[in-house]
């Protein structure tokens, strides 16, 4: 008989992401997880022993591991995310050390998070592979540095770029994500979520707001730069019901198994800014009438995936085009999967199964006679499922 694995997350205890990779071992028939936390790692008390498994999930739900990797009090306030990004990387360098020196084993490749959570080195990877991707005068590793305002507008100018996405290299979640316009006459305004304070700190917001004064979005800039900046075009995107309309497609082990598309009436689509789930079906039928083919949409993000293939999972966001016949991948997030409720797309493999339920059935496949699963798929992408498992704990569904 196969030994069980004994597993461990790192990642927030209490948060949804653990929560959830533990249901899905439950629903499994797996054993339970062991979990870490990201400041027991930041503080090198973390402890491994061998023959375990040991994955990472993101430190994002954790204050605590927040503050330790930003260095700022208030989980609010933008700024940090160069620190973010260098302290993130050394621990996750010690971390795998310290997991290869027990016995254990790492579930990814902890080198591909330099690039994955560098849009500038990600966006240069996706490029020199083929994938499509907006036009960037900071893509790859040789491109000149973004030390403020006045950088953009020369970056920008010799491109005839009117429009653009500027970036926090190191960002997430829309935060100090800023989308420029400059019309005809040379006048500038920002589309954000940043909200600026006393003193000319910076905060994320929950209200995307408007900023229509070239002095104002020069002082964010600014402020922001020090981070690291990515400046790419801004591309104009399909729109449903009158809304801006791009997808996050969740790809495991190199197969797009889940997708949402995302709505909004601002050009951040993201769920946390007003943004809202649209309609998949429709969009794919649009594909189809525009002479596109949703198979192809998917390859573009599995072909995306494969620049990557030390991360088993990861969300693609992709950005179809107006009319819905040319698509982009606007960014790969190491950390992709957390779409409660979502079910895996019809003839993917994961019909029936959540995001975390399908990396937990790609790692640990039935055929090891640890679960079984029914499912009942419908075209939407949201199909139930009905687990009969082994585990003394019952099922659980996410």
């Amino acid at each position: 008989m196969t030994a069980r694995p004994r597993l461990v997350v790192v990642g927030d205890p209490a948060g949804r992401r653990v929560a959830f990779f533990r249901d899905a071992l439950r629903s499994a028939g797996l054993p339970e997880a062991r979990a870490v936390s990201w400041p027991e790692v930041l503080r090198g008390t973390a402890r491994f022993a061998a023959g375990e498994t040991v994955r990472l999930d993101s430190p994002g739900e954790d204050p605590e591991a927040d503050r330790l990797l930003r260095g700022v009090d208030e989980p609010s306030r933008v700024e940090g995310t160069g620190r973010w990004y260098a302290r993130f990387l050394a621990a996750a360098a010690e971390l795998a050390g310290t997991v290869a020196g027990s016995g254990a084993v790492l579930v990814d490749d902890p080198a591909e998070l330099a690039a994955l959570f560098d849009k500038r080195l990600s966006h240069g990877l996706l490029s020199a592979a083929g994938v499509p991707v907006p036009e960037s005068p900071t893509s790859g590793p040789s491109a000149p540095a973004v030390r403020g305002w006045a950088d953009v507008k020369a970056l920008t100018a010799g491109t005839g770029m009117r429009r653009v996405f500027v970036k926090l290299a190191h960002g997430s979640s829309a935060s100090g994500v800023l989308a420029v316009e400059t019309n005809g006459a040379g006048r500038i305004q920002a589309t954000t979520s940043v909200e600026r304070g006393p003193g000319g700190r910076l905060f994320n917001s929950l209200r995307v707001r408007r900023y229509t004064s070239e002095s104002e979005v020069a002082a964010i800039v600014d402020a922001l730069a020090p981070d690291g900046l990515h400046v790419e075009r801004w591309l104009p995107k399909a729109t449903q019901d009158g809304r801006a309309a791009d997808l996050r497609v969740v790809v495991v082990d190199g197969r797009a198994t889940h997708a949402v598309l995302r709505t909004s009436r601002s050009p951040m689509t993201n769920l946390h800014l007003g943004g809202a789930r649209g309609d998949l079906d429709a969009a794919r039928a649009a594909i189809g009438a525009a002479g596109g083919r949703w198979t192809d949409a998917l390859g573009v993000c599995e072909r995306a995936a494969a620049v990557f293939p030390g991360t088993r999972c990861v969300g693609v966001d992709l950005l179809p085009s107006t009319g819905w016949r040319r698509f982009a991948v606007g960014e790969v997030n190491a950390f992709g999967d957390l779409l409660p409720g979502l079910t895996g797309l019809p003839g993917s493999g994961a019909e029936g199964l959540d995001t975390y339920e399908a990396q937990v059935a790609a790692q640990f496949p039935a055929d090891r006679g640890w679960h079984t699963t029914r499912t009942t798929a419908n075209t939407t992408g949201t199909s139930t499922s009905t687990s009969t498992s082994t585990s003394t704990t019952g099922t659980s569904t996410a």
